[in-house]
C-alpha cells in the first residue's frame, strides 16, 4: 500500500522544546550548568507528597526522578537541590524566548504550544538566515547565548511530523530533520504509546485490533479507520503516513474564547457561605482579567468538582445575559444563581469560574436602573491601586471571611507559587 505525497504539505516547520525548562532556569539562576547539576522543582517543599514539576537532565539520568514523581522519592543527597516553583519567572523567560523567535520570524509564523514548546514556520527565511537547519541552529544558539538554556529541535514538512521527529530523535541529538522519505524507516517503527496525538483510549482500541506501531496503522484502509473511529480515523490514517494538513496559525491575534480561574481547595468545603466566599474570590479575579483585556462577558460558567467521597463528580453550568459585564458583583450574582439551582450540599474540592461570549469593553449597553459609571470608576481606582501597591491595597471585606482563598489566588499561577 502506497500513498501519493504530491499534494502533501511541503513546509519547513520547526518544533522547539526547551530542555527541562523549569529546572534549567533554576540552575542557571544559581550559576550552575543545567546539564551537569541535579535539581528538582516542586510545588511545595514542605509537603513530602508534593509533585515534581520538573527535573534536571542529570537528575533524571542518575536517580531516575522524573516529572510526576513525588518529593519523598528523591534521595537525600547533598548534590540534589530542591527548588520551589517560581511560575512568574518561568512565564517571563518563556516570553523572552518568544521574543527571540520573533527576531527571526513574524508573529504569524509562531505557534506557541505551551510554556516551553512551540512550532515555527521557517518558510521564507532562507535568504536572510540560510536553509532551515541553519536557521534552527541560529535560533538555538541565540537562546543559549542570552539565557544559557538548551532546547531540542526538529524540522519537517508539517506540524505532526516535526513534533514526532523532535520527540523521537531531536531530544537525543539536539536537532534533526525528517522528510516524507523518512516515514518508513523512522516513523513506522514508533510504538503508538510514543506517538504524539494518540491518547491511551485510542491506543487500547488499536491494540485490540492488533495495531501496536505506526507502520501497522498505516497498513489499515482509510475507509476502515473512518468507519471505526470517525473523523479521528481520518487523522490516524494520514498521521501514520506522516501527513498533517493542519495550518500553523500564529497567536498574535489573541481571540479569547474564555477567561477562567479554578482553584483546588486544601480541604473539602460544604459550608454554603464558605463556598460563596470562594466564588466571590474567583469572580474578583476573572473580572479583573476581563478588564485588563478590555473585554466584557455575557456568559458566566460555574463548575464544581466534588470530593472523592461523593457519589457525583460535580457539575458545570452556565447562563448568558443580554448585557455584557466585567463587574465582579455582576459575575458573582450570576454564579450564585447557578449555585442555588445546582448545588445540594455536597463536599466540594474544586471550584472554577469562567467568562465567555465577549464583547469589546468600548461598547456598553446602558443600564437604566444602575449606576455603571460609578462602578467603572471604582474598578479603575482599585485596579490602579493594586498595580501600584499590590493585591492588598484595597479589597472587599468578603475577601477575608472564613474560607477565603484570595491569598492563594494572588500568589499562585497555574496552582503554583509565583
Amino acid at each position: 500500500m502506497k500513498i501519493d505525497y504530491s499534494d502533501a504539505p511541503k513546509n519547513n516547520i520547526l518544533c522547539v522544546d526547551m530542555k527541562a525548562f523549569y529546572a534549567s532556569i533554576e540552575l542557571v539562576k544559581r550559576g550552575l550548568n543545567p546539564l551537569e547539576n541535579h535539581l528538582a522543582v516542586v510545588g511545595d517543599k514542605k509537603r513530602k507528597g508534593s509533585v515534581i514539576l520538573a527535573a534536571s537532565t542529570a537528575l533524571k539520568k542518575k536517580y531516575g526522578i522524573h516529572t510526576g514523581s513525588r518529593l519523598f522519592e528523591i534521595p537525600k543527597k547533598d548534590e540534589i537541590i530542591i527548588a520551589e516553583a517560581n511560575m512568574q519567572l518561568y512565564l517571563d523567560i518563556s516570553m523572552k524566548i518568544t521574543e527571540i523567535y520573533n527576531s527571526f520570524l513574524p508573529l504569524e509564523a509562531i505557534h506557541i504550544y505551551s510554556i516551553d514548546e512551540a512550532w515555527l514556520n521557517l518558510n521564507g527565511t532562507e535568504k536572510k538566515f540560510g536553509d532551515s537547519l541553519t536557521t534552527a541552529k541560529k535560533i538555538k544558539q541565540k537562546i543559549w547565548d542570552d539565557y544559557s538554556l538548551l532546547c531540542s529541535m526538529a524540522v519537517a514538512p508539517n506540524m505532526f511530523l516535526a513534533k514526532v521527529a523532535m520527540d523521537i530523535e531531536g531530544k537525543k541529538t539536539g536537532l534533526c530533520k525528517w522528510d516524507y522519505s523518512d516515514v518508513k524507516d523512522k516513523l513506522w517503527p514508533i510504538k503508538l504509546s510514543q506517538c504524539w496525538g494518540i491518547g491511551s483510549k485510542t491506543e487500547k482500541k488499536l491494540n485490540a485490533i492488533g495495531v501496536f506501531k505506526l507502520g501497522e496503522l498505516a497498513k489499515l484502509p482509510l475507509s476502515y479507520l473512518e468507519k471505526k473511529f470517525g473523523i479521528i480515523g481520518n487523522q490516524l490514517y494520514y498521521h501514520a503516513w506522516g501527513i498533517d494538513y493542519s495550518k500553523l496559525e500564529g497567536h498574535y491575534q489573541d481571540h479569547r474564547h474564555n477567561i477562567g480561574r479554578g482553584i483546588t481547595l486544601l480541604r473539602d468545603y460544604n459550608d454554603l457561605e464558605e463556598i460563596k466566599t470562594v466564588i466571590f474570590n474567583l469572580a474578583e479575579e476573572v473580572a479583573k482579567r476581563a478588564r485588563h483585556n478590555n473585554l466584557r462577558a455575557k456568559t458566566i460558567k460555574l463548575s464544581l468538582s466534588f470530593s472523592y467521597q461523593e457519589v457525583k463528580k460535580g457539575f458545570s453550568r452556565q447562563l448568558t445575559h443580554k448585557r455584557a459585564t466585567n463587574f465582579s458583583q455582576d459575575i458573582f450574582r450570576a454564579a450564585l444563581v447557578l449555585l442555588q439551582k445546582n448545588y445540594q450540599g455536597e463536599k466540594v474540592r474544586k471550584i472554577t469560574l469562567t467568562l465567555g461570549n465577549f464583547s469589546n469593553n468600548n461598547y456598553r449597553q446602558l443600564n437604566l436602573f444602575g449606576n455603571d459609571d460609578r462602578q467603572i470608576k471604582i474598578n479603575e481606582i482599585r485596579d490602579k491601586l493594586e498595580k501600584q501597591f499590590g493585591h492588598d491595597a484595597l479589597f472587599y471585606a468578603r475577601n477575608i471571611q472564613k474560607g477565603s482563598i484570595k491569598a492563594k489566588i494572588d500568589n499562585t499561577i497555574g496552582g503554583h507559587k509565583k
